[in-house]
C-alpha cells in the first residue's frame, strides 16, 4: 500500500473527496459516507485523510448485507462478499447471535463512537484470514464456507467480536504512543497488551454473552490459550512487554521457533492479565464491581462521531483505582516484566478453575485443528504438524525441552514416516496414543536432501488442555 500526501501534515487537517467505479453488477459496503452514485460510479463525501484511510470498501459480485440493528440508530451492518453465493448463506440463528453481539457491546460500554458500523467480511479461501480494526468498520477475512462449516465457524467465533471491541478499545481510546498525527511518525507499541490484550478479553466476553460462543467453547478457548503460553519456554528470556515493543517484527515472524522466540503474545497473555484484573476487582469489591465498570468508565463517555482520546499507563492505573483501590501499577509491572516459565494463570485459578490435561481433545480444539489443518501435539511430544494440502507433514514448531526437541527434531523439517510406516495423521496419533502402553515412537524426517530418524523418549500418550472446575472443600 502506498499513500502520497504533504509531508509532515497532520492527517486530520487534510481533506479529500474519493470516488470509486465498480464493475457492472457489483455491490459494496463501507462506513465512508456516500454523497451520490450512478451507474456503478460512487462519489464519497469529503473526508479527512484520517477518515479516508480508516474506511475501507468491500465490494464483490456475490454480496449480502445483514442489518444487525433493525430500526436502530446508528445503523450497524454485516456486509459480506464471497467467492460463491452459497458462502453468503448465514443461518438465521447466527444472525440473531450477531445482533445480540451489537447489543451486548453497547450494554458493556454505554456509548457508541461511530456514525454507522460495518463489518466488512470477505469469505474466501484465496485471501489471508485476519481481522483489521477501523473506527466505524472492520476488515474481516475468513473461509468461504465459514457459515456452512461448523468447524470453521467455531474457529472464527472470536473474529468479529474482537474487531468490534476495537471501535472502543484501540480506536476511540488509544495508547498515546499509537495516536500519531500522521503516517510518517513511528508508533510505540508498549501498551499493546492493552490495545490488543484487553480487546481479546472483551471479545471473549462479548462472544460468550451474545451466544456467538457457548460457555463451554469459551472455557475451552481460554484453556487452549493458557496452555500455549504455559508451554512456551521463550517466556524465560523475553518478557511480555518486549513482545509488545517488538510487535512490528513479531507480526510477520514465521511459525518456526515461535515457542522460543515468542510471537504476538500480548494478545492472549494480555487476555490472561485482564481476566485476572477482572477477578481481582470482583474479589476486592465483594462482587459489587467488575471490569465492566472499568470499560464503561474508560471507554464510555458521550457517544457521537469518531474521535481519538489518547491514554497513558497512568490513566489506566488511575481509572482502575477509582473502581477498586489496589496496587495496580505493581500488579501489571510484575506481570509485564516477568521471566517466569509459567503463564499468569491467576485469573483462571482465582476464578475457581485450573488448566488440566486429558487424553482427548475438546470439541472446540478439534474444530480449531480441522479448520487450521494442523495436528497439535505441543502438549505431549512438543510438535505442531501441518495437515493441509500444502506443506503436509511440515513440522511447524518444536517446543524446546520437549521429547521431540530432545530427540533432535527441529522446526521446518517434513515428517516422512512413523515407526517405519509412511506417515499419516491417523498413524501419528495412534503411535502417540500407544506410548502410554510403553510402545516406542520413532520419526523419520526429511530435511531437504537429508533424512534423519529420531527416537522419542515419551510415555505419556495424547495430552490436551481443558478447564477443570475446582470444587470447594
Amino acid at each position: 500500500q502506498v499513500l502520497l500526501y504533504p509531508a509532515g501534515e497532520p492527517s486530520d487537517k487534510l481533506t479529500y473527496q474519493a470516488s470509486l467505479q465498480l464493475p457492472s453488477g457489483w455491490k459494496y459496503g463501507t462506513a465512508l459516507p456516500v454523497q451520490g452514485e450512478s451507474a456503478g460510479s460512487i462519489r464519497f463525501a469529503p473526508a479527512s485523510l484520517t477518515m479516508l484511510v480508516d474506511s475501507p470498501v468491500l465490494a464483490g459480485m456475490n454480496f449480502r448485507r445483514v442489518d444487525l440493528a433493525p430500526g436502530a440508530t446508528p445503523h450497524q451492518y454485516l456486509d459480506m462478499a464471497s467467492d460463491s453465493k452459497i458462502g453468503l448463506a448465514m443461518p438465521d440463528d447466527q444472525v440473531t447471535k450477531y445482533r445480540q453481539l451489537m447489543a451486548e457491546a453497547y450494554a458493556l460500554f454505554g456509548a457508541r463512537h461511530f456514525r454507522e458500523y460495518h463489518f466488512l467480511l470477505s469469505l474466501s479461501d484465496h485471501v489471508a484470514h485476519f481481522g483489521l480494526e477501523h473506527h466505524e468498520s472492520s476488515d474481516d477475512r475468513s473461509w468461504e464456507r465459514m457459515w456452512l462449516d461448523e468447524d470453521k465457524r467455531i474457529a472464527a467465533s472470536n473474529l468479529l467480536a474482537h474487531e468490534l471491541a476495537h471501535s472502543w478499545n484501540g480506536k476511540y481510546r488509544r495508547p498515546a504512543g499509537l495516536a500519531t498525527p500522521n503516517y510518517q511518525e513511528p508508533m510505540k507499541g508498549d501498551l499493546l497488551w492493552v490495545y490488543e490484550g484487553l480487546t481479546q478479553y472483551i471479545g471473549f466476553v462479548l462472544a460468550n454473552r451474545s451466544g456467538v460462543r457457548t460457555p463451554q467453547q469459551t472455557r475451552d478457548a481460554l484453556a487452549l490459550a493458557a496452555a500455549e503460553l504455559d508451554n512456551r519456554p521463550g517466556r524465560t528470556w523475553r518478557p511480555l512487554l518486549d513482545t509488545a515493543v517488538e510487535a512490528q517484527l513479531l507480526y510477520d515472524a514465521p511459525p518456526e521457533w515461535a515457542s522460543w522466540r515468542r510471537g504476538t503474545d500480548f494478545y492472549n497473555e494480555g487476555l490472561l492479565l485482564w481476566l485476572e484484573a477482572d477477578v481481582t476487582i470482583r474479589q476486592l469489591t465483594r462482587g459489587k464491581h467488575s471490569l465492566d465498570d472499568f470499560c464503561k468508565e474508560f471507554h464510555g463517555g458521550p457517544g457521537g462521531p469518531p474521535k481519538v482520546v489518547p491514554y497513558s499507563f497512568e490513566d489506566l492505573v488511575s481509572t482502575l483505582n477509582g473502581i477498586a483501590p489496589h496496587d495496580w501499577r505493581g500488579f501489571f509491572e510484575a506481570r509485564l516484566h516477568s521471566l517466569s516459565p509459567r503463564a499468569p494463570l491467576g485469573g483462571i485459578e482465582h476464578g475457581g478453575w485450573r488448566v488440566a490435561y486429558t487424553d482427548s481433545m475438546s470439541p472446540y480444539m478439534k474444530s480449531i485443528a480441522k479448520a487450521r489443518e494442523n495436528i497439535d501435539l505441543r502438549f505431549s511430544l512438543g510438535l505442531l504438524v501441518a495437515d493441509g494440502k500444502e506443506g503436509q507433514g511440515l513440522i511447524q514448531d518444536v517446543i524446546p525441552g520437549s521429547p521431540a526437541a530432545k530427540a533432535g527434531v527441529a522446526p521446518g523439517v517434513t515428517l516422512v514416516a512413523v515407526n517405519g510406516r509412511r506417515w499419516s495423521k491417523e498413524e501419528l496419533l495412534d503411535a502417540v496414543r500407544a506410548t502410554k502402553g510403553g510402545e516406542p515412537l520413532e520419526l523419520l524426517v526429511d530435511n531437504g536432501e537429508f533424512y534423519r530418524t529420531s527416537k522419542l523418549q515419551y510415555r505419556g500418550g495424547q495430552r490436551y488442555p481443558y478447564s477443570r472446575h475446582m470444587r470447594r472443600r
